[in-house]
């Protein structure tokens, strides 16, 4: 069992997949870091006018309570904070959900091209009534040219000129 999971993980290691996972990582940071600069610089300042307002730091300008707060026994609930997070979660999955479509809808139709492209080899590989025809004619006339042998000949030639 465990050679087995040595052996799949050297495949996945030396395929390139984890280029490509490294790539989707670093992807996926810039990602969320454009998905929070919209949620902080448009969606908090939203919040904040439907909820009531909001608090920023003095120093970064950045909002630390969005749309409020509320107190109870002296324990803060920041409740626009917990909004923004579940807002900023909406539009990543949101996002991440149409890529997925396309990328599927894409590997889909490549599968349907490929098993085209398959069916029409197999049929180009079997040989046509005119090959079969021919075939035939030339075994017929590889046993001799007997006289039941060209009636034969002269019968095909008059099924293939029918078709």
């Amino acid at each position: 069992m465990i050679k087995k999971f040595m052996t799949e993980f050297k495949e996945f290691a030396l395929k390139g997949n984890v280029m490509d996972m490294a790539i989707g990582v670093i992807i996926g940071a810039a990602f969320g870091n454009i998905v929070t600069s919209l949620t902080e610089n448009f969606i908090n300042p939203l919040i904040a006018l439907v909820t009531g307002g909001a608090k920023k730091d003095p120093e970064t300008g950045v909002m630390q309570v969005v749309g409020g707060k509320f107190t109870i026994h002296d324990v803060a609930f920041n409740y626009g904070a917990f909004i923004s997070a579940v807002i900023n979660f909406l539009v990543i999955a949101l996002i991440l959900f149409i890529m997925l479509k396309a990328v599927n809808g894409a590997v889909a139709k490549a599968a349907a091209i490929a098993k085209k492209e398959e069916e029409e080899e197999e049929a180009a590989a079997e040989p046509s009534a005119e090959e079969k025809l021919l075939i035939e004619i030339r075994d017929l006339l590889t046993a001799g040219a007997s006289p039941e042998a060209l009636a034969k000949i002269e019968a095909a030639k008059k099924e293939a000129e029918k078709k």
